[in-house]
Order: C-alpha cells, then sequence, then structure tokens
C-alpha cells in the first residue's frame, strides 16, 4: 500500500513492482511489434506544439490563467491520428541518397505513438522561468533583453538539465520504487482511450465512457460555478455573517485568511497548484496536512497576534511586497535605470516587508531544503551511487547554479518520485546569488532560472523517460521526441513573449479592469526583488528585520535526524518511517495563490478517496479513481478553452449577488493602530 522504504534496490527488472497503486495501474505485458516513431508523430507532434507553446505563453500573462490540461490535448491528438491512420494512403517514401526509408501510413494509431505524440507536443512547456528574465526587464525596468543571450539562457537550462537527467536515470527511472504517482493517471487515460475491446463488463460502462460521463459532467458544473454562481468558488461562510469586521474576515476569507468555515467547489481551483489529491500516496497527505495545520491556524496566527515583524501594519496573507506605511513598496524609489539598488535611497525611503504568512512559509522553505537533503542522505544516501552582460549574470555565476543543481537534483527527484510532490530550487537560488551579488534584481533571476529551470527540465525529462518505461516505448524514441518538442517550444515561446509584450497593451500593469496583470511575473519579481535587488542581507541575516527566520534551515536538519534515530531504535513501528519532514515543511508551498478553502478541499476529496473508498471499496478504486480525475480534469480543461474564446470577447460572468467572490474585502487590510489603507477601517 505504502512505499517500501526498507528495500530501495535499484533494478529495472522487477517484473512485478514493489508499489500497489503501480501493479494496479501498469499492464506487464507488451507487443513489441506495434510501430511507436512513425511519420504521423513527424506530422502532428511539431504543429501541435508551436501552437500550443504560443498559446500559453500567451495567456501565461492573464490575471485569471487559462489550464489546458494534457488530457484535453490527448484527446485531439487521438481523433487526429486516427483520421490520418484512415484517410491517408499507405506509401512507402525513401530519402534520396539515404537508405531510410518509412510507411505514410504504417496502420491503426496506436497508444506507443500517442504517447509520443503528446510527448513531442507539450515537452519543453516549463521554459518560462527562464523567459521571465524578459518579462521582469521589461515590464519593471523597462529595459530590453535582446533574442540571442534569452535563446541562449532558455535552451541551456534546458540542455543542462536533460544531461543531469541523463545521469540520474538508472536510479530515478530504472528503480521500481521511484514510482512518480502522476504519471499513473496518465497511463490510466491513455489505456482508457485505446484499450477497448473487452473493457466494458456486461451491463456497465467501459474505461472511455466513465471518463466521458464525468468530463461532461464536469464541463457542465464548470459554466455554472465560473459564469453564474462564482461564489462557488471560494464558500466563506464567516464573511457572510460579519460583513463589517475585518478580525472575523482574516479568520474566515478562504483565499486570503485562515479560511474557518470555508471551502471551494471548483475543481480547477483545488487541483490548478498541486495536482489531483488522488494520485498522492496516503502517507503523503497526512505528512502535508500535518504542515499546512502546523502553518496555518498554529505558527501564523501566533506571529501575527503577537505582531512579530510588524505583522499587524500588513495583511494576514499576501504575496505582495510593503513598505513600513503598509503600502505597495515603491521599487522606483530605490533603483535606478541601470536596474542597480541605491543603498542611500533604500535607507531613505523604508525596509521591505511582507506578509506575516509570507514569512513564515518561507522560513518553512528554509526547513524544507535542508529536510530533503537530510532526509534523502538519510534514507536513500547508501544506494544513490549511480552512473553575460545584460542578464547581470557572470560566469561564475553559471557555474555554482549549475553545482547547486547539480547538487539537489537527486535528493529532489527522490522525494518527487515517491510523493508526487515537487520540491522547489528558488530559495537556495535566491539566497546564494543574493549574498553573492546583492543589489542586481535580474541577476538574481537569471541564477535561479539555472536552478529551478535546470531542476524542471531535468525531472520532467525524467518524468517522461519514467512514462515511455511504463508503456514499453524504446528509449531512444523517447529522447528524440523529447528533444526536437523541447527546442521548438521553448524557441516558440521566447518569441510570443516578445510579441505580447511589445503588443498588448498595458500588459503587466495593475490596473482596474485589465485582465493583463502577469501574476506569475509579479511574483517572480517581487523575488527578485526581496533577494537580489533589496538583498538578503538587509531582509535576513545580518542586519535584517526578519534574521531570525533562518533557524528554520536547523530545524529542516532536526527533523529529519529524529525520523531517522527513532526508526533505528524502533525497527519494528514501520508507521514512524513514513513521517517525512520535507513533505511537511512544504505543505503549504503553493499559498499563495492557493487559499485555504482549495487546501481544505484538496484534503477533503483526498481522504474521501485514498483512505475511505481505498478502504471500504478497493475494487471500485482500482477500476474509477483515475479515471474519475482524469474525467474531472478533461471537462475543467474542455472549459478552459470555452472560457478562452469567450473573455477574447470580453464576455465574463453574470453580474449578480451569486456571481461575486467570496465577499471577504476586508480580510486584506492591516490591523496594526494608525495605519490607514484605502476602503479599510482604522484601528486605534
Amino acid at each position: 500500500m505504502e512505499p517500501d522504504h526498507e528495500k530501495p534496490v535499484l533494478s529495472g527488472k522487477i517484473n512485478d513492482s514493489p508499489i500497489e497503486q503501480v501493479r494496479d495501474a501498469i499492464p506487464t505485458t507488451d507487443d513489441p511489434t506495434m510501430p511507436a516513431l512513425t511519420f504521423r508523430i513527424w506530422v502532428l507532434g511539431p504543429i501541435i506544439n508551436v501552437f500550443m507553446s504560443a498559446m500559453f505563453q500567451i495567456f501565461f500573462y492573464r490575471q485569471v490563467g487559462i489550464n489546458v490540461t494534457n488530457s484535453l490535448i490527448q484527446i485531439f491528438i487521438l481523433l487526429i491520428g486516427k483520421l490520418m491512420a484512415n484517410k491517408i494512403p499507405n506509401k512507402i517514401v525513401r530519402i534520396p541518397g539515404t537508405k531510410f526509408k518509412f510507411s505514410t501510413n504504417p496502420g491503426p494509431f496506436n497508444i506507443k505513438e500517442h504517447v509520443l505524440v503528446t510527448i513531442l507536443a507539450t515537452t519543453g512547456f516549463e521554459a518560462s522561468q527562464s523567459i521571465i528574465v524578459m518579462d521582469v526587464a521589461r515590464a519593471y525596468f523597462h529595459k530590453k533583453i535582446s533574442f540571442i543571450p534569452l535563446f541562449l539562457l532558455v535552451q541551456t537550462t534546458q540542455m543542462i538539465g536533460y544531461g543531469f537527467a541523463g545521469m540520474l536515470f538508472k536510479f530515478l527511472v530504472e528503480s521500481p520504487y521511484m514510482w512518480f504517482p502522476f504519471l499513473l493517471l496518465d497511463v490510466s487515460f491513455y489505456r482508457s482511450l485505446h484499450e477497448t475491446k473487452g473493457s466494458r463488463p456486461k451491463g456497465g460502462i467501459s474505461k472511455l465512457q466513465f471518463v466521458l460521463i464525468v468530463s461532461v459532467s464536469m464541463f457542465a458544473y464548470s459554466v455554472v460555478s465560473n459564469y453564474y454562481m462564482v461564489s462557488l468558488i471560494t464558500v466563506s461562510f464567516v464573511c457572510w455573517i460579519w460583513k463589517g469586521s475585518v478580525k472575523a474576515q482574516i479568520i474566515g476569507s478562504g483565499s486570503h485568511g485562515l479560511g474557518i468555515g470555508s471551502f471551494s467547489l471548483d475543481w480547477m481551483s483545488i487541483t490548478g497548484y498541486i495536482g489531483s489529491p488522488m494520485a498522492y500516496p496516503r502517507y503523503a497527505i497526512v505528512n502535508k496536512l500535518v504542515g499546512f495545520v502546523a502553518m496555518m491556524y498554529i505558527i501564523a496566527p501566533i506571529a501575527y497576534w503577537t505582531n512579530l515583524f510588524n505583522a499587524k501594519r500588513f495583511p494576514f496573507f499576501s504575496l505582495n511586497i510593503y513598505d513600513y506605511d503598509g503600502k505597495f513598496y515603491k521599487t522606483a524609489s530605490v533603483f535606478g535605470d541601470d536596474m542597480v539598488l541605491d543603498p542611500q535611497a533604500y535607507h531613505n525611503y523604508s525596509d521591505i516587508y511582507f506578509s506575516i504568512f509570507s514569512a513564515m512559509t518561507m522560513g518553512f522553505g528554509f526547513a524544507g531544503l535542508t529536510a530533503t537533503l537530510t532526509h534523502f542522505f538519510l534514507f536513500y544516501g547508501r544506494y544513490a551511487w549511480v552512473y553575460g552582460d545584460q542578464i547581470q549574470l557572470p560566469t561564475w555565476g553559471f557555474l555554482v547554479a549549475v553545482l547547486v543543481a547539480a547538487i539537489l537534483l537527486l535528493p529532489v527527484g527522490a522525494i518527487k518520485a515517491t510523493t508526487g510532490i515537487s520540491l522547489s530550487m528558488f530559495l537556495i537560488g535566491e539566497m546564494i546569488m543574493g549574498y553573492a551579488s546583492p543589489g542586481k534584481p535580474i541577476a538574481n533571476i537569471a541564477f535561479v532560472s539555472y536552478c529551478q529551470s535546470t531542476k524542471l527540465h531535468a525531472l520532467n525529462f525524467i518524468a517522461e523517460f519514467k512514462l515511455g518505461h511504463y508503456m514499453k516505448i524504446p528509449p531512444r524514441s523517447m529522447f528524440l521526441v523529447q528533444i526536437v518538442g523541447a527546442l521548438l517550444a521553448s524557441t516558440t515561446r521566447i518569441f510570443a513573449a516578445r510579441w505580447a509584450l511589445n503588443s498588448i497593451k498595458n500588459i503587466c500593469v495593475l490596473e482596474e479592469g485589465n485582465i493583463w496583470t502577469c501574476p506569475s511575473v509579479t511574483t517572480s519579481y517581487n523575488r527578485a526583488l526581496i533577494w537580489g535587488g533589496i538583498g538578503p542581507s538587509r531582509v535576513f541575516a545580518p542586519h535584517g528585520q526578519y534574521a531570525w527566520l533562518y533557524i528554520f534551515f536547523l530545524i529542516g536538519v532536526v527533523g529529519p535526524v529524529m525520523v531517522w534515530i527513532l526508526s533505528r531504535k524502533y525497527p519494528q513501528k514501520k508507521w514512524i518511517r513514513l513521517i517525512n519532514f520535507p513533505i511537511i515543511f512544504t505543505g503549504t508551498a503553493m499559498m499563495p495563490p492557493m487559499g485555504a478553502a482549495h487546501i481544505w478541499s484538496f484534503f477533503i476529496v483526498a481522504f474521501i478517496f485514498n483512505f475511505w473508498v481505498y478502504s471500504r471499496h478497493k475494487g471500485w478504486w482500482s477500476k474509477h479513481a483515475y479515471d474519475l480525475s482524469n474525467g474531472l480534469d478533461l471537462g475543467t480543461a474542455i472549459f478552459s478553452v470555452l472560457y478562452m474564446i469567450l473573455a477574447l470577447q470580453d464576455i465574463y460572468e453574470v453580474q449578480w449577488i451569486g456571481g461575486a467572490d467570496e465577499q471577504c474585502p476586508l480580510s486584506l487590510c492591516p490591523t496594526a493602530p494608525g495605519v490607514i489603507k484605502k476602503n479599510c477601517p482604522v484601528f486605534y
């Protein structure tokens, strides 16, 4: 039921997986005669790749992003693939001057082709972190980065990541204990679409029919919840009752407060940042819940109500950065035209501040980093031996960033492969460059791109290889489509980003009614300002007002060491090994933008299906749980396309009381005496 940490044997030859979920979802048989790398792949893949890359990049700048999941792309590819198989004649084409030849129609569109086309069409979408260097420079510093350095930044982060992926292949792909829980959703969906013969029980419905019924129902519900009852996305009863109380709304807001009595009835909001609750192992869910409760209901509230770091001058829950008066920080006051900090201007203006929840989450991030390293080396270490000036980043910065990625990639990859949870390299990258080269925010983002993007590319590359491993696809075919897809997607996204930044009016401008506010760019800018612009020495140790947050680094080491000692002392108590401090410390990693209401709904769904249904109705869970999740994803993806089309015509939700948001406007108000904020009461 749970991963066995006792025997992480490195062997790709185990036919019967030690992980129960893998045994339920992955077939052990293979048809080696099934063609994989076909003509249809090279026709469909590049076209879809270029179109989807451009669309994703452009809508990356929207205030409300459009999330078109892989399931919708998979359906589209299946339909076109079958059409090509039925209509294109079978001809043998020879390449002049070579012995190479191929068939224009090698037979029915099969499951291996489907996987390869989808990978070619979607590989490389994670390149946005590198492109954000250009976004921040253009939107916030009004500087342009030319094509060549940006292209090299994007491509090098990808290719270095892929190089690391090859080095870690034996441990993270071939080991049956590195199972990547979310890949089982993909495998189940592919099987639902292709394994139709004999899959329908007498008097019942097939896997594909089940998925389609769920997706149609989800689409219909999404139309209602997003156009007629927006209040269902975040339901906060406390705010409805105490409409004039700031403290009550901080306690009750599901988006900007503690979320007491709040919940969400929107699948996209629940899964948009942390994925389907049905894919996580049960021990990962419990650890994540412990971390969430500890942060949201113990640590952050105590820090806020004791006014730690002047917390009451700012919102309880926000990603924005502020000056001492509780107003948005005016970065133009402290940076010159060269995008470098003016220390005297900073001294004359104000220190930088952020919400108490952001501060505590940063502390948990510090602890999560050291906990990941400590946990990995204690529990997996002995098994782990496996085979510019426009961006302000000097050569030594590039080399150090690659070194950081090399050191952390295996521990982070092991956590992702066994729990489904991806840990960030943002903090360590931002901290290193912040101390090494303070006052240069663009250099900080570029350094982080080499850390974080290298990790993303490497782990995505590895996960796709693991999917190919599950689907019995030849590794060389997988590698080829991944490289081509990555080059196409990243290059397309650069051109799409340059077009959007130069063509869309008021892009990345925070003003009423503007839908192109670039929330992800703003988040990256805020982090770059804290770590790269102002610098950690002014914000944290040794001189900053948030200096003692560094104690979380020590806490992150102590936690796994205690678990390891207890597991050695009491080896018969298997539950001790399931205590995972990296997951506990990252239980709030996606908050914000996720609010307490959405996190609570995530846990409710997770406990219903992964505990109650799994224990009481194991047969139903094994057959339908992943299909249910895929159907819900597919329904919301289809709705996202509709929403995007209507949004381009400026058609949004119906304006009435049920079409309003959670109605907790006072949850963003300060509670410190004398702080004045528009539309907020002043405390005395």
